[in-house]
């Protein structure tokens, strides 16, 4: 069977994105390796009337909703390579399946690289966070440390001040600031610690303990941390899509790429990585999946 469209990833972008091409009379088939980037949230916030849900309780609803649609197949398998050349375009998986579709929407998202810290993913998503839009609110009370690694480490410590002030900067030795911004942070009473980070400590996720290379310790229940975002998936670089100075897939205002017939939405073209803005990237691309055909076949 030749599927209309094949949208690869099973986050909000993809969910979405497939919703709106079944609803759309497009034969769809939805791959997805269940890995979501989300899997370590404890809770999603900032989407109207799914504010709090687990990441798990969303996507149970999400494919309940996607089940009613016959011509929507979920599978559960992850895609391995893209033939941008076959027509229709051929989809292998590591399942050893091939499926074909007239259009593909990349929606594999981004996967966060954390600063190379003994302990830390013992801690993300329970006690130390990336995004102070989806957790400042839980955190506006509570003493943090800011854990900064690179060039857009001060920008973090601004957008966490709308939230919380009470923050102790952890640098781990790295220069992640210029002179003048070590100037506002001491203006704004914020410590900047510059020694190296040994290892975080706590237990069942909860951190208590920043230890230092040189004996010393910082005791803190909670914080942020100044990470990186990388495409998720290998298939822009193979297919040699055109990227954006952020390393998210170009797309226009519909998902549509630089290879006809190849869209992108959700964090693996664009950002801020939220939830509902996923979920609306993702339906941009149906969308223009759907226009396309029409302007195709009228």
């Amino acid at each position: 069977m030749v599927y209309d469209c094949a949208v690869i990833g099973g986050g909000p972008a993809g969910l979405n994105a497939s919703l709106v091409l079944g609803r759309g009379k497009k034969e769809v088939i939805l791959l997805d390796n269940d890995a979501p980037r989300n899997a370590v949230t404890q809770e999603s916030h900032n989407f109207i009337t799914r504010d709090g849900v687990k990441p798990a309780e969303f996507r149970k609803a999400a494919h309940a909703d996607l089940k009613k649609y016959p011509n929507i197949v979920i599978q559960k398998d992850r895609v391995t390579d893209i033939d941008s050349a076959a027509s229709p375009f051929r989809i292998h998986t590591e399942a050893g399946k091939d499926y074909e579709a007239k259009t593909i929407i990349l929606a594999t998202g981004l996967k966060d690289v954390l600063p190379d810290i003994q302990g830390i993913h013992d801690f993300y998503g329970k006690s130390l966070f990336a995004c102070p839009f989806c957790d400042g609110w839980e955190l506006k009370d509570i003493p943090l440390v800011y854990i900064a690694d690179g060039e857009f480490s001060f920008h973090g410590i601004k957008m966490i001040s709308n939230w919380n002030t009470d923050i102790a900067v952890c640098t781990n030795g790295k220069e992640s600031f210029s002179v003048e911004e070590r100037d506002i942070l001491k203006q704004k009473q914020m410590e900047v610690i510059d020694d190296e980070i040994l290892r975080l400590q706590g237990e069942n996720g909860q951190l208590k303990t920043i230890l230092f290379k040189n004996g010393n310790e910082l005791y803190k229940e909670a914080g942020f941390i100044s990470y990186k975002m990388e495409q998720a998936a290998p298939f822009a670089e193979r297919l040699g899509l055109e990227l954006t100075d952020m390393g998210g897939i170009k797309a226009d205002s519909q998902g549509r790429t630089s290879i006809k017939g190849i869209y992108a939405g959700g964090d693996t073209a664009s950002g801020p990585p939220q939830l509902i803005i996923a979920a609306s990237e993702g339906s941009k691309a149906a969308i223009g999946v759907i226009s396309d055909f029409v302007e195709d076949t009228f």
